[in-house]
């Protein structure tokens, strides 16, 4: 977790106190607006999510945020191969006086703590499927040179300064206090004590010398970037915020702390007395992933996406762009914000002990399960709530009854015995509605199915860019029971491969099934890959025909040749996905009849 050390000059109400100890020489830094960048020119994009703090095992909100990012990378990967072009990091920020604290609490060094509890992030990831292609580590050798070559930028803009300051420190939550924003409560001796308003952990009056970062000078420039760029954090109300943000006046930032205090971290360049403050040093890892400072960084900057909870969007909306801006830098191409998770209307604590295990969540529910239940449950704009009932309610009705009992019904040998795909009927189901004739068999319905899934592409690709996720697979949900509707309107059991009259429309209903099928599976890749492989590897659809540029629903239908039809299926690979309420199985049984 990121954490800010707000400072205001003497005069102004809040903070405390701080006294100019050095000034620097004339600043100078990128004012303008970047205006309304796209990602870059050869299709590069780049993916984050924030670097978790090792100060506990991972909990269900952080694999919401890396699996966000990972379905918007898959999504990309699948609209813009190769894979090449698509970069995609989480990390662990492992830097700190929290970390310091906990490791000696723990009787370990800090690097036994941090590579213990870095390793719990890497295999959760690893279990989970999340597609990253690096893995950032604040105690990098790679993250030290780039964290201090950026210090070394800001100071020779002269953005960077001494100052005394005074005031309430909260070492908990690794920031500094205004006065408004410390209460006096009673202590475990029954004596008053100074706490933090919002997190409830005590605080404590500091005076220390530290660098300060002029944020004051980039209020003008940060609303400039926003004004120029409407999308550029996402969704709307989040832009919002930042904007209301910067309204106020933005205090001077504390970018260090002494060493005596602490030492776990980097040391400012140059002055041994000082540590690079924890929230500066992680914030650059984005830079060090593409490696900055080597020129290679620029083919990838700002072709950046951010994916972050909005616990943090004051350091990624306003600080971080604001010191990419000092060190003549672009901001980053879109951040994408969301929500939190509490578990049965309660947020998640320790001492409540609600804190959900993902790894028995993926356990429980499988990994495709449980990607397609946080991602589709997730709504980015407000908490979202966990219980167990929940997930298997889900998982049961749009996977396990939906998808897999359609899946499982049009691949059934009592209604395909040839295993095949079979031909489309033209004069069953010509390409225009209301023309009539002794063959046409093709319903109002049916032609409403058709156009549904036609432009599903296109509107899951436009949820996925609004960040909109949980849309998207709603959407894909929706043409599901459309399908659903489909075949039991038509109901092919009833209809005949021996008969002439039958035959035709027969299989001109399993082919249009299997190709809305084919969609759907294609569509899920960056939800549920394992679900999709094996839906898509029933219908006999090779690795190279998965992508979403290359998805042409239906040709036969507009007048084009299909090339799976007449291809033999993939072979049978049982239920798509289990049921998880056994009580009720009866119903996967009647799907598959």
């Amino acid at each position: 977790m990121l954490r800010v050390c707000v400072l205001r000059l003497l005069g102004r109400a809040g903070t405390g106190r701080v006294s100019l100890l050095e000034d620097s020489r004339p600043r100078h830094y990128c004012s303008d607006s970047p205006g309304n960048r796209d990602l870059a020119g050869d299709g590069r994009a780049y993916f984050t999510t924030p670097i978790f703090y090792v100060n506990a095992a991972p909990h269900i909100g952080h694999l919401y945020s890396a699996l966000l990012a990972d379905a918007l990378c898959r999504h990309r990967r699948l609209l813009v191969p190769p894979a090449a072009a698509t970069r995609f990091s989480p990390g662990t920020d492992e830097h700190g006086l929290k970390i310091q604290q906990a490791a000696a609490t723990a009787g370990l060094t800090p690097t036994e703590l941090c590579d213990r509890v870095s390793a719990q992030f890497q295999q959760l990831f690893q279990k989970a499927g999340i597609s990253s292609t690096d893995f950032i580590r604040t105690t990098e050798a790679r993250h030290r040179l780039a964290v201090q070559h950026f210090w070394g930028v800001l100071k020779a803009q002269g953005l960077l300064y001494k100052g005394l300051y005074e005031g309430w420190y909260c070492a908990s939550d690794e920031c500094f206090l205004p006065e408004t924003k410390v209460a006096w409560q009673p202590g475990p001796s029954g004596d008053s004590c100074p706490v933090s308003l919002e997190s409830g952990h005590p605080v404590s009056w500091t005076k220390e010398e530290n660098y300060i970062f002029r944020l004051s000078e980039f209020r003008k420039p940060l609303q400039r970037w926003l004004w120029g760029n409407p999308q550029a954090i996402t969704p709307e109300p989040f832009q919002h915020a930042v904007l209301q943000w910067l309204e106020e006046d933005l205090p001077d930032l504390s970018v260090s702390r002494r060493s005596s205090h602490l030492h776990w971290g980097i040391p400012v360049p140059g002055d041994d007395s000082q540590t690079i403050y924890v929230w500066l040093d992680a914030l650059v890892n984005y830079l060090t992933v593409i490696g900055y400072p080597n020129s290679e960084f620029k083919s990838w900057w700002p072709a950046t996406s951010h994916i972050i909870g909005k616990d943090i969007l004051k350091f990624h909306a306003i600080y971080w762009p604001a010191l990419l801006l000092g060190a003549g830098m672009s901001p980053p191409h879109r951040i994408y914000v969301h929500s939190h998770w509490t578990v049965s209307g309660q947020k998640m604590s320790k001492s409540l002990g609600n804190v959900v295990d993902p790894r028995t969540c993926l356990d429980r529910y499988t990994v495709d399960g449980f990607r397609y239940f946080l991602l589709r449950q997730g709504v980015p704009n407000w908490d979202c709530d966990y219980y167990d009932e929940k997930v298997v309610k889900l998982l049961d009705s749009e996977l396990a009854d939906a998808l897999g009992g359609l899946l499982n019904r049009c691949t059934a040998n009592k209604i395909n015995p040839s295993g095949t795909y079979p031909a489309f009927c033209t004069t069953c189901f010509p390409s225009e509605p209301g023309l009539v004739g002794p063959s046409v068999r093709a319903q109002t319905e049916d032609y409403a199915l058709v156009s549904a899934v036609t432009t599903l592409p296109k509107q899951v690709a436009d949820h996925y860019d609004n960040f909109q996720i949980y849309k998207a697979l709603e959407a894909v949900s929706t043409c599901v029971r459309q399908t659903n509707g489909f075949v039991q309107r038509h109901a092919p059991w009833k209809l005949n491969w021996e008969s002439p009259v039958d035959a035709p429309w027969l299989g001109t209903v399993l082919h249009v099934a299997l190709e809305c099928l084919r969609v759907f599976g294609t569509l899920l890749q960056p939800v549920t890959p394992n679900l999709a492989d094996k839906l898509l590897s029933r219908l006999g659809v090779s690795a190279r025909e998965r992508s979403i540029g290359e998805l042409h629903f239906l040709p036969r239908f507009y007048g084009h040749p299909c090339p799976f039809e007449g291809r033999r299926l993939g072979p049978e690979t049982g239920l798509l996905f289990p049921r998880l309420d056994q009580s009720k199985t009866w119903l996967v049984k009647a799907h598959r009849t």
